[in-house]
């Protein structure tokens, strides 16, 4: 469930708050990152499409499968029925971070 408090709301937008894009996609990369047990960094994006507005209280279901181990996967964002974001992210490890961003 999307907190009503969290921080990504507090700029988006004061009376009509929304989970920005990039929220979401940091969820789909922590929710991989957790399930290999490493922090990930998203390197890439393709073909990524925003259906729904998001709103403080909402439940979201993630759903990811690799589709090169390690490197590229696919998602899917669902509130209940319903998809919110879909689409591919390549994803780096800290040493990918690390060479990247000195």
């Amino acid at each position: 469930m999307v907190n009503d408090d969290s921080p990504w709301f507090s700029g988006h937008f004061p009376d009509y708050p929304i989970l920005p894009g990039i929220a979401q996609l940091k969820m789909v990369a922590d929710v991989i990152g957790l399930a290999r047990q490493e922090r990930l960094w998203i390197k890439r994006l393709h073909r990524v499409k925003f259906k729904r507005i998001v709103r403080p209280g909402e439940r979201l279901d993630i759903f990811a499968a690799a589709m090169d181990p390690g490197v590229l996967y696919s998602f899917r964002i669902a509130h209940e029925t319903e998809d919110v974001c879909s689409g591919t992210m390549s994803l780096a490890d800290q040493q990918y971070a690390e060479t990247t961003h000195e």
